[in-house]
Formats: C-alpha cells, structure tokens, sequence
C-alpha cells in the first residue's frame, strides 16, 4: 500500500462506499488519511438526571428502577426502562436491541451517554451507550473521531477504513528540515497523522493538531515567499487613470466612501507605476469591493489590455457578470463569463473571444485557470474572496499573463499583523468604512420557542414588499448531528406560512443551472423565502432581502455568521437578523451574543477568540478561513508566528524548499517555487 492506492482496494470497500467517499473528494489513501475528523467525543465525568439539558449530549449516572420492558410496534422492538438517581428520573429507549433485557438489571447503577430529549411529558434518552461504572472510568480515557459524512457512509466505515492504513502511515518520512525539528521539537509527522485520527489521549490530540497546523502555516507561508521573490523588481503593464472610469464615478447613485477613495489612490498608482502591483483589498462584508474591482477593470480595458476577475462560485461569478454587464457596456467594454457549467459550444466560443481579444474583461470560477483559455495581454487578475483559493490557484490564474498585476478581495477580517504574515506577498489596502446610505442592521439571540413570532414577523416583512433568507446548516441528516434539514425545512415552512408566499431552497448539492436558476428567481422577487446552505455565504447580492434568520446558529463560527449576516442590510430597507439555537449552553449564548453587540467585523472576530481561547481542540472547527483544515488564523496566531520564523530561518540559511519531500505537501511547495 501506498498514497495512490486507490480506497476500493482497502478491506470492506466496494463500488458504492468507494463512490460514497469519492463524494467526499476521497480517492485514494492519501486523501483518506488527509480527512480529518470534524471533532472528537469525549466522555466527561457523568451528571445528575437534575443536571441534565435538553438537546446536549452528556452521560448521565442512574440506578435502574424500573423492569427492562419489550414491546412491538409493527416490525420493530423497542426495548424501555427507566433510571433514577436522588435528582429524579429518566427513561431509556433502545430500538431493535432485544439482548439488552439479559444485560440491564433492575436495582444495579449504571452511566448511560447520550442526548437528552423532552417526550410525552418525560424526560428520556434514544439509544444511548450503557457502561458499567468501571467500564466508563476506562471509556473516559478514550477520544472518539466523528467523521465529515455523506449518503452511503457511516463513521464506523471511516474509521474502519483509516485503521487499515496505519502500516503506510507509520512509515511516511519526516519532511520537515532537522534544524526545525531541533528548534521546535514538533511531534513527528506519521506520529501526527495517525494520532488526529485515534489519539492516545487527549494531550496526543493537542500535540498532532499543533503539528499539523504548524505544517499548514509552515507550507503556506514558505510558498507566499518564494512566490515574491523578486516581484518588486518586476515589470507590468502601466495602466494610466482614464476619463471613463471618473465619469463612471460620477454617474454612481452614491458617493465612494473616504476609504474607498484612498484604496482606490493606492491601487492606481501601483498600477501607473510599471512595476507588478500584488495587493490585498481586505473590507468587511457590504463595505463597497466590488465597484472598486469595476473601476479598475475598466481602466485596464481602456488601455488596451484584458483583465480577469475570479470568483469562489458560479453564482456569485453570474452576479459579478450581470453587475459588470450593466455598469460598463455603455462604455463599449465586452465582457465574458466563463463557468464550469457553461456547454462545451458556450467554451469554444468563449475561448476563442478571449484569445482574439474581442472579449475586455472574463468573469467565472476556477474554469479561468484551465489550459484550454488562452489570453491577449492579460494584464489584471482579480480574485473575489481570497480564502476560498489555494495559492496554487491564484498563481495558476497569474501565470496565465506576462506578469500580470494581482488583486485580492476578501471579506476575512485579518488584523493587519497576521495579514503581512500571510500575505507576504501582498500589499495591504484597507476599506475600513460602510457606505453612508446603509443602516444598521438589527440583530437577536433567541431560543426555538421563538420560531412562530419569527414566523409571523417574516410574514409582515413580506407584505411589505421585502424578501427573507434561512439558513440551515446541513443538507440531510447525518449520523452524528442533529440540524435542520433544508429540503425538509422548506416543505415545513411551505406549510407554517401563509399559502400565497413563495418558498425556495438552495443547497451545495444542487446543479449549477439549478442554483443560478433560483438565485434568478429570488432577485427577480419570485420567491419570497429562500432556505438556504451556507452556499449564499459569499458576495450574493439582493437589496430586497431585509430579514434573515439562522437555524441552529450555535452550528456555526462567528465569523461565518457575520459574512452570512453580510446577505441582508444591503438596500434601502431597515434589515434584521434572527440567530436562533436550541444551546442553553452559556458559553454559547455569550458567544453569539457579540452578533448583537456589534456590525464589525473586525471587533467580532477578536471577541471570538477571546472567548474561545487558544483554539477548542476537541469540538467543531471555526468554518473556512483562508484555505487552511485545521489552521484557525486567530486561534493559532502563535502557531503562525513560529511557523513563519521557521520559514526566515530556512530562509536566511539559503534553503532550497523544492527539496522538501512530501507527497501530500510538496506539489504546492514545487509549484511556488517554479513561479
């Protein structure tokens, strides 16, 4: 066995599951090894029945007080008894587990572990684990990955799966330089890998994590160096401010903001200046991006030259296309849109417009960076929302072009210290404001016992005339978390509201055509409600929409939260937030409470890692910053720092990072390094 042994070769892996993980982007052993688990459970000393919270799993210790009883409901058996401590009581159900009525006595104690809910009036647990009290004392030790899943795959399959891998894994060499091993004393690569996967113990989960994230950090940052290498130094295209962009200014039904304007001075003189410009264009969510990336668009296309703008998604890609469409085809500008979903007709065509240089600007998705699209002087790469490429990515796309300028957009809010880190490459500008036109929008915490007053409000909202989001954090049930399910949820909300309102759903799994269609239909004011995945998260752009409420928002990152927020707010109209959890958790609930204290970005990511500490790593990752797995850029600041001291050190010593051999990290390393 080896990397590229393909899974369907493992043990216990046929056509459907080996299909099941292909869904998962899982083909072979190396990317098997590479998915990570989500989170861990663990087992915490166990409460009181009086202890206990609706809807947080905890175990719970009870002495059975009740005969263990079978009963038949069609073909299932339902095996019932009930628990009692000096708190109160609590009843256990097990479905199909017959053997239990020989295995669990009356009058013995026992820890039971599972997810308490409230049912025909009494507290209750569905097929929780059942441990003798010895037993649990040895379970405590024990961490237990949860995988990321899909139709077709269970966590068990998973794990059965990496453990088959463990000979391969343990004899994959040490990468990293032995100057850094002896600096940092990280522990070992294979070491690391096999311990994300079955820690020891909780202390080897920490250690393998903090290698791990080291080592992402280790090899962005060394590929971001070699990639500026010289850059300065390097010549461009000299893009000249022009008459159209100003009077396009001017024509605007709003006034670029101060911080607009300044960004907009910096990027034009680095584009007059004959030298490469790499910037980062870093503005919170609704602070006015997009038009800055027009402007400059334009000038590039009046002076002769083509430019690309790259964006995350197709629907986002289309809106960017339609925007640009109608503020620059007066202006006699062609603009294209090339996405994946585009026939292969639509691809000959639009190549063939792109190499001839009758198209001035190409907008779409990664489909840019293909070998097929050849381009005519393409002198300005603009790529939307930054933390959604790889390097590799963002370099392809520049490669396309003799030295073309780079711009990046992102809606991450990095402090300007950890940005120089990991935009080495990269000059930093700023758009610190929100436009003056945009009120603020009004935020609530609260509980699901909330949902119909929510309910009747999004009714009144969209009799008069506004249009509401909901955001749900999975598409179908998994094994392991409960959430609400966004084709369910639709169907149940078709039959909550009112029978003239239009209800919609969107997910990731949905085809591309699909999606646009839908997004089409909700800017045309078609659909009123629109349930949605986190696939709305980036750029999409409705004036209209004003109320937005998200289903199980302790599910998600603050962060994600607020560029999700960044959907609504963005018209004329007074727009709200609705955060609902079913956590009584208090942690939680402060947690989210920063959403109400505050707009900005910035202020609440920083408030997010004071809460959070120096990262949680036993639960639920922060969602998608930059492109990192486990690397949190806050959380991990200090790992950060001394990845990117290991990084000058090498540096400083003449070290030649195309050296490094690593199957799994030495294609992004190679690929910088040959730039």
């Amino acid at each position: 066995m080896d990397g590229k042994t393909n899974v369907i070769e493992l043990k216990g892996i046929g056509e459907k599951t080996a299909a099941a993980f292909a869904r998962l982007g899982v083909r072979d052993v190396d990317s098997l090894i590479s998915m990570y688990p989500r989170y861990y459970l663990t087992y915490d000393d166990p409460l009181t029945v009086g202890e206990l919270e609706i809807g947080q799993r905890a175990s719970v210790e009870v002495r059975i007080s009740s005969e263990v009883n079978i009963r038949y409901v069609k073909r299932m058996k339902i095996v019932t008894c009930l628990g009692k401590d000096e708190t109160g009581t609590i009843s256990f159900t097990w479905f199909n587990m017959p053997y239990l009525k020989k295995q669990i006595h009356r009058g013995r104690d026992y820890i039971l572990t599972g997810t308490p809910v409230f049912k025909n009036g009494r507290l209750c647990m569905e097929h929780p684990e059942i441990f003798a009290p010895e037993d649990y004392e040895a379970k405590q030790q024990t961490l237990q990955p949860i995988y990321p899943l899909t139709a077709g795959l269970t966590n068990k399959q998973i794990s059965k799966a990496v453990k088959q891998t463990e000979e391969y894994i343990r004899r994959i060499p040490e990468y990293l330089p032995s100057q850094i091993m002896e600096k940092y004393h990280p522990m070992e690569y294979g070491q690391a890998i096999w311990n994300i996967h079955f820690p020891k113990s909780k202390e080897a989960l920490v250690q393998a994590k903090k290698r791990l994230i080291f080592d992402e950090f280790f090899v962005f940052i060394s590929a971001m160096h070699m990639m500026s290498d010289g850059q300065e130094e390097k010549s461009s295209y000299r893009i000249a401010a022009c008459r159209e962009a100003d009077d396009l200014i001017a024509s605007l039904p709003y006034q670029l903001t101060g911080a607009q304007k300044r960004a907009l001075e910096e990027m034009r003189r680095d584009l007059a200046s004959g030298k490469v410009m790499n910037r980062l264009l870093q503005g919170d969510v609704g602070s006015g991006k997009t038009i800055l990336a027009v402007i400059l668009l334009l000038m590039c296309a009046k002076a002769g030259y083509q430019g690309v703008l790259m964006a995350p998604t197709e629907v986002l890609a289309n809106q960017h296309y339609e925007t640009f469409q109608e503020l620059l085809d007066s202006y006699g500008i062609h603009t294209v849109l090339l996405t994946g979903s585009s026939t292969a007709k639509e691809k000959r065509e639009i190549y063939e417009k792109i190499k001839t240089h009758q198209a001035d600007i190409v907008i779409g998705t990664h489909a840019l960076i293909q070998e097929k699209v050849e381009y005519d002087q393409l002198a300005l790469v603009i790529t939307d929302e930054q933390h959604r490429f790889g390097v590799r990515q963002r370099e392809s796309l520049a490669k396309k072009g003799n030295r073309p300028h780079v711009m990046v957009m992102s809606a991450t809010p990095i402090p300007r210290t950890l940005a120089i880190i990991l935009y080495g490459d990269l000059d930093v500008s700023l758009v610190d404001e929100v436009p003056a036109n945009r009120l603020p929008i009004k935020n609530c915490v609260v509980n699901t016992s909330y949902r119909p007053t929510a309910y009747r409000f999004m009714e009144r909202q969209i009799q008069e005339g506004r249009q509401v989001y909901v955001i749900c954090p999975m598409v179908e049930e998994s094994e392991t978390m409960e959430g609400e399910n966004v084709v369910q949820y639709a169907q149940m909300l078709r039959g909550s509201l009112s029978p003239s309102i239009c209800v919609g759903y969107l997910h990731g799994r949905m085809k591309a055509k699909e999606k646009q269609q839908i997004m089409d239909d909700f800017s045309d004011g078609k659909i009123d409600v629109l349930v949605s995945t986190t696939v709305i998260e980036v750029g999409v752009n409705v004036p209209n929409a004003a109320v937005m409420m998200v289903e199980n928002a302790e599910r998600f990152g603050l962060a994600q939260l607020h560029q999700l927020r960044g959907r609504v707010g963005r018209g004329e109209h007074q727009s709200y937030c609705i955060f609902m959890t079913g956590s009584k958790k208090k942690e939680t609930l402060q947690r989210l409470e920063v959403l109400n204290q505050s707009n900005d970005g910035f202020y609440i990511a920083n408030e997010d890692l004071k809460l959070r500490g120096p990262g949680d790593f036993f639960g639920v990752r922060q969602s998608g910053m930059m492109d990192f797995i486990l690397a949190d850029v806050y959380a991990d600041a200090d790992i950060m720092k001394q990845a990117a001291d290991a990084v000058k050190l090498l540096e400083e010593e003449g070290f030649d990072f195309s050296t490094i051999k690593n199957s799994r990290l030495e294609k992004q390393i190679s690929l910088a390094h040959n730039l």
